[in-house]
């Protein structure tokens, strides 16, 4: 994908004309009303398998985080059905290379058993995204530059571009707030890039879709590390 716009190949122009979205560049999302929306994908922790100490020390560290917010934010989660075929390829590539006759067998075995396993339980993987807005207030023009800039369009596009990188500031601001107190958690964040956003876009509007885009930071994102 080389383009930021949503002018893409891949939402249709149909479904455009019904998205508030008005263009996705330098990892921000622009709305129609002019306002600003960043993406984070967050990793998931196993609370059941927290002590209860652990458990309370992580309810009160996320009400500090909500108390400590001076913006509103937007929760996402996707579910989708478990993707394992590249996993799958792989253990065919080592069962392929396999010497020992017994390890063959037992490494088809395995690949077997995994896939009847995720064709009939139904396996799903949860991704959690934390969207973070900034409101038109904070990227207004006022009412003399707006006349001045229709007087020169030439002028108004630099005034527009100088606007946008002032407010792509202030949700930097926004976004360092939100991963560095979810990083006291023990909780991993990465910032979606330009890419990563219409890809999210897309995704999220063909839930149905066999094949979803897989977006990069998401699969970087190992919770194990």
């Amino acid at each position: 994908m080389q383009s930021g716009s949503l002018s893409g190949n891949k939402p249709t122009a149909s479904t455009q004309a019904y998205l508030d979205i008005s263009e996705i560049k330098e990892g921000t999302i622009i709305m129609r009303d002019g306002s600003l929306r960043a993406v984070v994908v967050v990793s998931s922790t196993n609370f059941s398998l927290k002590s209860i100490d652990e458990q309370n020390a992580i309810i009160a560290s996320y009400q500090n985080f909500l108390n400590a917010l001076e913006f509103p934010i937007q929760i996402l989660m996707q579910s989708r059905k478990l993707e394992i075929n590249t996993y799958l390829d792989r253990l065919h590539g080592i069962m392929q290379q396999q010497t020992n006759e017994l390890l063959r067998m037992q490494t088809q075995e395995y690949i077997e058993y995994v896939g009847k396993l995720i064709e009939f339980a139904s396996i799903m993987n949860k991704t959690f995204y934390i969207i973070i807005p900034l409101g038109t207030a904070a990227v207004k023009t006022g009412f003399l530059q707006q006349i001045s800039n229709l007087l020169n369009p030439v002028r108004e596009i630099s005034v527009k571009s100088r606007e946008f990188e002032k407010a792509r500031e202030e949700l930097q601001k926004r976004i360092s707030q939100v991963t560095n107190t979810l990083g006291s958690m023990g909780l991993k964040t990465i910032a979606l890039n330009t890419e990563e956003l219409i890809e999210l876009v897309y995704n999220s509007y063909n839930m149905d879709s066999a094949a979803p885009i897989k977006i990069k930071s998401v699969e970087e994102l190992d919770i194990n590390k």
